[in-house]
């Protein structure tokens, strides 16, 4: 009998040691799939904007990542905005503060270089 719970608790530990084997392998397959997809310093499922027409070195100044609207302070002059979400997901640049005017929605993978003067808020929508 005893040789029979010293079995069992083996095959029980070895199971669990497999599990979170293959856990961390799925883990860490996702966080070099991330990595992949960041393009200008600017992960994946995010909003980011440069100041200037450029990339800025790969240095976004500001970045955003769940849908809803943000409201923007002084930010003037061109920027470039870049939507590298996923999914078909939107982003707007409005004239109004939370989400008011917005205009046209700019598709995924998409940058455009903008005066950000008149703009006052961004919505990231599905």
């Amino acid at each position: 009998m005893r040789s029979f719970v010293r079995a069992a608790v083996t095959v029980m530990f070895t199971a669990g040691a497999v599990l979170a084997t293959g856990a961390g392998a799925q883990a860490g397959a996702s966080d070099t799939r991330d990595a992949q997809d960041t393009y200008a310093g600017c992960q994946s499922g995010y909003v980011c904007i440069y100041p200037g027409a450029s990339w800025n070195g790969n240095r976004p100044e500001a970045t955003y990542f769940r849908y809803g609207v943000y409201n923007l302070n002084n930010q003037t002059g061109t920027h470039r905005v870049f939507n590298n979400q996923t999914g078909g997901a939107t982003v707007q640049l409005c004239t109004g503060y939370d989400g008011v005017g917005c205009g046209e929605k700019m598709p995924t993978w998409t940058y455009w270089d903008v005066n950000l003067t008149p703009i006052n808020s961004i919505k990231l929508a599905p």
